[in-house]
């Protein structure tokens, strides 16, 4: 089942009028919170970023945080998987093609919901190449538009050679990577750009972000120059279903010694161990 409009149909019946603007410009959001034992993964702070991004490009937010909670919830329970990953977007809605805003349309809302698949262990324990390119996306990266062109582009780079994930350079800076958000580790320091217009403020990312700062791992969030990241010791990757990733080769060449390292699997500890006692602890929290 998914929802589209207010109605739950099945996948086969949902239909969107060809003139939506969602499907003529790219015209609207979108959000994917993880699902751990059936409870969404930090949905206030998914919710609130979909509000900013709603805000930035003008389109009405059609439900309360409340009304969104009860149709995700609704969705959750119809779906077999405890684990899951549920997508949902909003579109300004159906107009005539005019650049321009229409006016009194009502935002399209779509929502699925598919099985969460993470990394393999196998994939965690040798780590995963990468390649690098020019983020030559627009400058409102932090709006998460369906708007995906140019993040598609650039994944293709590496999906064509079999890699990952694209490690992104702007001006000689890392920003992130084509569908994730990067750190990397020098000299036993993590570091990873600060959120600004050229990143997507990733909820896995504040989650790296409070994990190393409860172990009293070494962390700065600043500018990350392209010699640094070339030079790294680490390199990571993170997002909902990614987690923490390690890079391991970038562009053919070997990332420190060609293996996840130490910073990392003390992380990816952190992360599972974080995973099981809140992130699975969701369910008994909300039946309390």
């Amino acid at each position: 089942m998914v929802f589209l409009n207010g109605q739950f149909v099945p996948i086969e019946q949902a239909m969107v009028p060809v003139l939506d603007r969602g499907f003529i410009f790219g015209d609207g959001v979108y959000e994917l919170v993880p699902v751990y034992s059936r409870v969404p993964f930090r949905l206030d702070e998914h919710l609130a970023r979909l509000e900013r991004s709603l805000s930035a490009v003008r389109i009405r937010n059609p439900y309360s945080r409340e009304q969104w909670r009860d149709i995700i919830a609704r969705l959750v329970a119809s779906e077999p998987d405890d684990d899951q990953g549920v997508y949902f977007q909003v579109t300004r809605g159906v107009a005539k093609r005019d650049h321009a805003f229409p006016q009194d349309v009502e935002p399209t809302v779509f929502i699925m919901s598919n099985p969460l698949v993470n990394p393999s262990s196998e994939l965690v324990e040798r780590g995963a190449a990468a390649l690098s390119a020019a983020d030559n996306r627009w400058l409102r990266c932090d709006i998460k538009s369906i708007s995906l062109v140019g993040n598609v582009l650039l994944r293709q780079i590496s999906a064509d050679e079999g890699a990952a994930e694209t490690i992104l350079f702007r001006d000689g800076y890392l920003t992130e990577a084509s569908a994730s958000n990067a750190f990397i580790v020098r000299r036993g320091v993590i570091l990873g750009p600060p959120k600004s217009n050229l990143i997507l403020p990733g909820v896995t990312y504040d989650v790296v972000v409070e994990l190393a700062a409860a172990a009293g791992l070494p962390l700065e969030l600043r500018a990350v120059s392209e010699a640094e990241v070339r030079a790294a010791d680490e390199i990571w990757v993170t997002s909902s279903s990614k987690e923490v990733l390690a890079i391991v080769r970038l562009d053919g060449r070997t990332v420190g010694e060609g293996r996840p390292g130490p910073v990392f699997k003390r992380m990816y500890q952190l992360y599972q161990d974080f995973k099981r006692t809140v992130m699975r602890a969701g369910r008994e929290k909300a039946a309390a």
